[in-house]
């Protein structure tokens, strides 16, 4: 297999997706349980299309908004998730290209947020 690329699709299956802080369960902090604790993704190159993914994740609709800079507080524990870059038709958050669990250069002071079209008046919301 000389001078052959191996690529290895890494299986996560006991990751959960949560949003904290907002003032409905479709917009909030970005969380990720991994590892047994939650910890937050980081804002660097945070935009709509890492939003989008997030929000479809959760049946939460569309992304109307992808926050930086701590907008829903500054999380506790591990920054699990730095430098993430979806292109937005991805199924889970942690299938988007990323600099790797737990790898970051960065603060609470950045993490990332999402405000989802969903929410408690929403059939999005309600779909949840």
């Amino acid at each position: 297999m000389a001078g052959r690329a191996v690529t290895q699709r890494l299986c996560v299956p006991d990751v959960a997706l949560r949003l904290a802080n907002g003032s409905h369960p479709c917009e909030g902090r970005v969380e990720l349980h991994f590892n047994g604790s939650w910890g937050t993704v980081c804002d660097d190159g945070w935009d709509l299309r890492d939003a989008e993914v997030v929000c479809r994740q959760l049946a939460c609709g569309g992304a109307v908004a992808a926050p930086e800079r701590a907008r829903f507080g500054r999380g506790l524990g591990p920054i699990a998730l730095d430098d993430v870059d979806c292109v937005g038709t991805e199924a889970r958050l942690w299938q988007c290209l990323h600099g790797g669990w737990f790898s970051h250069n960065c603060g609470h002071h950045e993490d990332a947020s999402v405000v989802c079209s969903g929410g408690p008046d929403s059939e999005a919301g309600r779909a949840k």
